[in-house]
């Protein structure tokens, strides 16, 4: 089943064209890096399917539908910001998801918060980078959902962080649903990736299952990926 389709999808601002007709089917089961260099339109694609933008030309449907309440209770959103209030307790947090969202799995979130020794009742303002990261991390993956749209998850935090937040994705995803990974940190992500999505200037310039990706270029995602963007 198809998760995320783009037509024709298109995002301008004034003059500057983010995305330009691009066109993507993302199938269920899979998790997908959505790989760019800044300012390439990997954001405005991942707003666009969370409904936090409305396309300028084209449509993008989830599951079959089209951005609105319905989908919202199917996707998970992690920003490429924190986007929490600082003043929120740990418990806090949790309690706010699980009200907000019906699929919010409460011990699959206490679990994870416990393995790394999160204090429930530490604020969001005293907390390390790295931590804040991984708190709403969890929070973002503890929703069952359908599909999961990280922005970003892996920017400025050590690599032992990194480590930690790509083993969150990969263990705590259903098989039927996508997840869509934004990122320019090629090398650290491109070993759970199924498929790879280059994005050039609003523009896919490639879409492809990563294994046959290196079978036919005789090189690794990141290697090829700084090929095709070199300045």
């Amino acid at each position: 089943m198809e998760t995320l389709v783009c037509n024709g999808l298109s995002k301008t601002y004034g003059t500057v064209k983010a995305l330009d007709h691009v066109d993507l089917k993302l199938e269920e089961g899979k998790i997908i890096g959505l790989l760019g260099p800044n300012g390439s339109g990997k954001t405005t694609l991942i707003k666009l399917a969370s409904r936090l933008l409305v396309p300028s030309e084209g449509n993008v449907t989830i599951c079959g539908l089209e951005p609105g309440p319905e989908t919202k209770a199917m996707v998970s959103y992690l920003p490429d910001r924190n986007y929490l209030p600082d003043w929120m307790r740990t418990k806090d947090l949790v309690k706010m998801y699980q009200d907000f969202y019906g699929d919010f799995d409460v011990e699959r979130a206490q679990e994870m918060l416990n393995s790394l020794g999160i204090d429930y009742d530490m604020p969001l303002k005293k907390m390390s980078k790295g931590t804040k990261e991984k708190v709403q991390l969890i929070l973002t993956m503890s929703r069952h959902a359908k599909l999961y749209l990280l922005d970003e998850p892996i920017a400025g935090v050590d690599p032992a962080a990194r480590d930690y937040i790509l083993k969150t994705i990969i263990s705590n995803y259903d098989e039927t649903a996508t997840v869509l990974i934004s990122t320019h940190l090629i090398a650290d992500v491109e070993n759970i990736l199924d498929e790879a999505i280059f994005l050039k200037e609003g523009k896919v310039v490639l879409h492809q299952n990563v294994d046959e990706l290196r079978d036919t270029t005789g090189k690794s995602v990141d290697e090829y990926f700084r090929e095709v963007f070199k300045c």
